[in-house]
């Protein structure tokens, strides 16, 4: 799979969480479709999808035996990493420690990270 397919996986795999996870009505901007998805966001997404799918060959495929949390937690420092990289002074939410996140988006992220291994398997 492509970089830029990972993207779009992982652009699919986030909506699909927030419409399971968030409570009421999400934002427009949690669901806007691929494409209308700002460039910085595109590359965002590949990048963590590049790095997901990294992780998971280099481990021989033994992600499957870390928790949902931890599958969560690495979605979420690879994307907290990415906000750094694209904003000099991110807003707060962008990059707010896991225990920071909310339920919805703690859920969303490990949704993320089974969406990419089930894909990389």
């Amino acid at each position: 799979m492509s970089q830029v397919e990972g993207a779009r996986l992982f652009r699919e795999a986030w909506v699909a969480g927030v419409r399971r996870h968030f409570p009421g009505e999400p934002k427009a901007g949690y669901v806007t479709p691929w494409d209308d998805t700002p460039q910085w966001e595109r590359e965002a997404a590949g990048a963590v999808y590049e790095q997901v799918r990294q992780f998971v060959a280099v481990s021989g495929g033994r992600t499957a035996r870390l928790s949902h949390e931890q599958r969560g937690r690495f979605v979420a420092i690879c994307w907290t990493a990415q906000m750094f990289k694209h904003f000099d002074d991110p807003k707060p939410g962008y990059v707010a420690d896991w225990a920071d996140l909310p339920v919805w988006q703690q859920e969303t992220d490990a949704d993320i990270f089974d969406a990419i291994e089930k894909a990389t398997s």
